[in-house]
């Protein structure tokens, strides 16, 4: 119905009838921002709950990184301990050459001991992204949950069925003041328990560069976490790296004593 028409059926005003309008436009608009916001805020949480699976107030586990490579293999024994997000220590047990190697992260810094050599070394921050131990993983990925949300900004770019399982997937853009490598990074999960399917880091052109997958989805402590993680390259192909946790303990008593440089050598 023309407005002209509306105001002489109805009795209205043609001024009252621009002003109504006005007002019910603005709260489409209103309510469009808030719906946007709200769907951006549950976007970051499922980010930030996946980042921090393997963190609670604090965590000790005991996992398995085994290496693939054409033309070699080898299995790695670690322990991590942690007390929320600060502080974070990672001990090889096994093989016996790499025995005591070991990381430790206290408040944004993170030293690296070599019991060959006997030698302690602080790792600058250009050194968190170098592959650890030979492998897929890095510094990086192994102790710092924090990454995907302070240094990304997180957008929801589908929502749907893939494979019979109901998604969501995120796409991390870098901060424009964050200190990153990764162009962007893509995060799958699942709608129904939030857990991660797989994670693709990309770098400055958009050339995918490698991809983390989850599975063997188990309640472990408590809570539910995916117990193997593999890291596969692009390039070169037929690479891999699988982290699989035999046991973790959440919440229990860790002793801060254990966060120190005199303990790192033990």
């Amino acid at each position: 119905m023309q407005p002209k028409l509306l105001c002489k059926v109805f009795g209205i005003e043609p001024r009252r009838l621009a002003l109504a309008a006005a007002c019910l436009g603005l709260a489409w608009l209103g309510s469009g921002q808030m719906s946007q916001a709200a769907n951006e805020q549950q976007a970051g949480q499922n980010v930030e709950r996946a980042a921090r699976l393997y963190i609670g107030k604090s965590s000790i586990a005991t996992a398995e990184m085994q290496i693939t490579k054409p033309d070699f293999q080898r299995t790695i024994s670690m322990q991590f301990w942690s007390l929320g997000e600060s502080k974070i220590l990672v001990r090889i047990r096994q093989p016996a050459e790499d025995a005591g190697t070991a990381i430790l992260k206290v408040d944004g810094k993170t030293w690296y001991y070599l019991p060959k050599a006997n030698r302690t070394v602080e790792m600058p921050a250009s050194m968190m992204m170098t592959s650890w131990m030979g492998g897929d993983f890095t510094l990086n990925d192994l102790i710092d949950p924090n990454s995907l949300t302070d240094d990304y900004v997180v957008a929801t770019s589908f929502e749907g069925s893939r494979d019979g399982v109901a998604v969501s997937e995120y796409t991390l853009t870098p901060k424009p003041a964050a200190a990153v490598v990764w162009g962007k990074i893509v995060l799958e999960i699942r709608q129904s328990d939030t857990m991660p399917v797989w994670q693709r880091y990309y770098d400055e052109d958009g050339k995918l560069i490698r991809e983390l997958s989850f599975s063997e989805y188990k309640t472990v402590g408590g809570r539910l976490i995916p117990t193997r993680l593999v890291m596969r390259p692009v390039d070169p192909p037929g690479e891999q790296t699988t982290i699989t946790y035999a046991d973790i303990v959440f919440d229990g008593p860790v002793s801060e004593d254990i966060f120190t440089l005199s303990k790192l050598k033990q």
